[in-house]
């Protein structure tokens, strides 16, 4: 028999999808405007941030009218309280994407720096946690959810090599490049930040399927 609170947990997971979607498509726009230099797609990625920020707000009232009207107890509880998290870390990913595209506008007219073929994989890398975040909520697949988590690492290696070959290679060895390599850098912590939204994501599907919160215990999922 289907419960008063279906219809409209139905509606919570509906939109929080969209938003993940809408996220996404953030993503790669802000990844094709930084790989092509493409101030037009950069834009539309800023003009485009409030809708998503729409989503964020739609979803916290029907999340407060989930608790007000149902009282939700066990795994309904646990979609609402993840939910809510995950829209938050979608909102944060969409601003992240406006600032990389904003830095987008600041370097498009300047030559390309050698940075910018380790921005690119971190970028896939980052797009690919995201992906992965979401479809582990889809699916309810917490297996899918530990590998978007361990995938952090290498979010983390290539900054590092980003940053440190920004710093040696070109602002210490020419001041005429410093603006645009401060702007790469920028980037090259938005997208690793990026990467760090879809681990909470992904920690937050674990604890929607088994009530496990790994947050600060990678060692167990190990």
């Amino acid at each position: 028999m289907e419960r008063h609170i279906d219809e409209d947990l139905g509606n919570f997971n509906t939109d929080l999808l969209k938003m993940a979607a809408l996220t996404e498509i953030a993503i790669h726009k802000s990844i094709e405007a930084l790989k092509n230099q493409d101030k037009k797609i950069a834009l539309s990625v800023i003009q485009d941030d409030q809708v998503i920020d729409d989503y964020e707000n739609k979803l916290e009232e029907e999340a407060i009218l989930l608790f007000a009207l149902h009282q939700p107890m066990a795994k309904d509880l646990r979609l609402i309280t993840a939910g809510m998290r995950i829209s938050t870390d979608l909102e944060r990913i969409a601003d992240l994407t406006v600032n990389i595209s904003q830095r987008v506008l600041d370097i498009a007219d300047k030559p390309s720096l050698s940075s910018l073929d380790d921005m690119v994989k971190l970028a896939a890398n980052a797009k690919q946690m995201v992906k992965g975040a979401i479809d582990a909520f889809v699916k309810k697949d917490p297996e899918a959810a530990k590998n978007v988590i361990l995938s952090d690492k290498e979010s983390n290696h290539l900054r590092n090599l980003i940053m440190a070959d920004l710093v040696e290679n070109h602002i210490k060895k020419n001041p005429a490049v410093v603006n645009q390599a401060v702007a790469l850098l920028l980037v090259a912590r938005d997208l690793e930040r990026i990467s760090d939204h879809a681990t909470n994501i992904a920690e937050d599907v674990i604890y929607l399927i088994r009530a496990k919160i790994v947050k600060h215990h990678l060692d167990e999922l190990l």
